[in-house]
């Protein structure tokens, strides 16, 4: 699991038992978020994991990520192959960059506080996650519905979750796509979620509420 910026993998706890419950081996760890850019970050943080779950014994390697998580896999993948690789859950991921981070990225205080990660998840052509293209491996995404409020509604035209707007978690490639009933912040605290997250790791979809 990665958890998102200005985070820690505390945040992430609350997958824990449901992902243990469905027979998976667990690995959460945490990395320095607002210090360095999310190529540092992703470099600090999935290779010691994956280095522990082959020690383990591990022939499959699956990542559910949160916010900035997602795109710490995203660009890492780029970079280096993972021939255990096996699916992806995003929760509330910046595909297409955000739009609080296009009006935030002006002030100075900002980008101080949260660091070079956070200016790199823009919504410009050149930001990290456009250029990072349409991902070839097995991914659902899921994000929430629970919109921002002023002033920061105004950062977003559509649907959104309080950080990311729902077109923008989107991605080419994906196998699977949810809109589920909640916020950006707490997602991975919603049990719907957390079922959703095990039905697709398990299944590569996330079906339907009346089962697989």
């Amino acid at each position: 699991m990665l958890h998102g910026l200005a985070r820690t993998r505390l945040s992430m706890r609350s997958l824990i038992g449901p992902l243990q419950r469905a027979g998976y081996l667990v690995i959460n760890p945490g990395y320095p978020s607002r210090r360095y850019p999310v190529e540092t970050l992703a470099r600090l943080a999935i290779p010691p994991a994956v280095t522990h779950l082959r020690a383990q014994g591990a022939t499959t390697i699956h990542f559910v990520t949160h916010s900035m998580g997602g795109i710490l896999v995203r660009a890492w993948l780029a970079a280096e192959s993972l021939p255990e690789l096996g699916r992806v859950v995003m929760l509330a991921p910046p595909n297409q960059g955000s739009e609080l981070i296009d009006w935030l990225g002006r002030f100075r205080w900002f980008r101080l506080l949260f660091g070079p990660a956070a200016g790199q998840l823009g919504t410009a052509g050149h930001s990290l996650p456009s250029q990072l293209g349409p991902v070839d491996f097995p991914l659902g995404v899921l994000i929430g519905d629970r919109g921002a409020h002023w002033p920061l509604a105004r950062c977003f035209a559509g649907a959104n979750d309080g950080k990311v707007a729902v077109a923008r978690a989107q991605l080419e490639g994906m196998a699977d796509f949810r809109v589920v009933d909640c916020g950006h912040a707490f997602i991975m605290r919603n049990r719907r979620v957390q079922e959703l997250a095990v039905r697709f790791l398990g299944s590569g979809r996330f079906g339907t509420d009346d089962g697989l």
